[in-house]
């Protein structure tokens, strides 16, 4: 049995979390549900759960001050967020998970199994993600993190060369020759990257402008990027192209 601490300032986001929790994960115990996030942290220290569902936004101590109280952090943390685009951004940045209210029952027993496999944050995730959760949008991380079986790995953005789709997963290739595979798929990828110079040029790609070396016409359009990587290039993507760089 794996026992759970849920903190959030409103009592009925709570309630309806620990209902949804025996609904749809029983291997969960809920031991303690906190309005307070004082109350959280003694709760967490006193009971030393497996997993703690967190509000990041509440009163008098927020759920990163509570954390940097906290120090070292021997669970799994799901935070749990009102739907906000920029900062779903900002969790996938950070590689940590996530819950949207309000929560979907498949979405809770994703997040519950992969809590059990006992992935912890560290603290440069939760950094990151502090920092562009309080900052804004135009604010983006010099780094991203890539979560790989037994731990995370922080990449610079601009040294990403190239994102290839392999059905469910994505390996990222970097300028240092270095390949990371991740298990979101390249549209997850896409929706993180795209505002960050890059671009998806075909369904199995998704290109760092500033690595792109040519662009070669013929029957089949592909790029050659910095490491000499050939990607094709589909026609519905081209436009996009011809819009970011004017001479194609």
């Amino acid at each position: 049995m794996q026992k759970a601490i849920i903190i959030d300032d409103e009592a009925d986001s709570v309630k309806l979390l620990a209902l949804q929790l025996k609904m749809y994960c029983p291997q969960v115990q809920v031991v303690a549900g906190c309005t307070d996030a004082t109350d959280g942290l003694q709760q967490i220290k006193a009971l030393q759960p497996n997993i703690v569902f967190l509000d990041i936004e509440m009163p008098v101590m927020n759920g990163f001050q509570l954390l940097e109280k906290l120090g070292e952090i021997n669970f799994s943390l799901v935070f749990v967020t009102a739907y906000d685009q920029f900062a779903v951004k900002a969790f996938r940045f950070s590689a940590l998970d996530y819950l949207l209210k309000p929560i979907d029952g498949k979405d809770l027993q994703a997040a519950v199994q992969k809590a059990m496999q006992r992935h912890w944050p560290v603290q440069q995730q939760l950094t990151m993600l502090k920092d562009q959760v309080h900052g804004t949008p135009k604010n983006h991380p010099g780094k991203i993190a890539l979560p790989y079986q037994n731990g995370v790995s922080f990449v610079e953005v601009e040294n990403i060369v190239y994102c290839e789709s392999e059905n469910n997963y994505t390996r990222f290739y970097t300028a240092d020759g270095q390949q990371h595979l991740v298990s979101k798929n390249l549209g997850d990828i896409q929706e993180v990257l795209e505002d960050r110079n890059f671009v998806r040029v075909h369904r199995q790609y998704l290109v760092n402008l500033d690595h792109i070396k040519k662009y070669v016409r013929g029957e089949g359009n592909y790029l050659v990027l910095s490491n000499d990587a050939n990607i094709p290039v589909a026609r519905s993507q081209k436009e996009k192209l011809i819009e970011r760089f004017g001479w194609l």
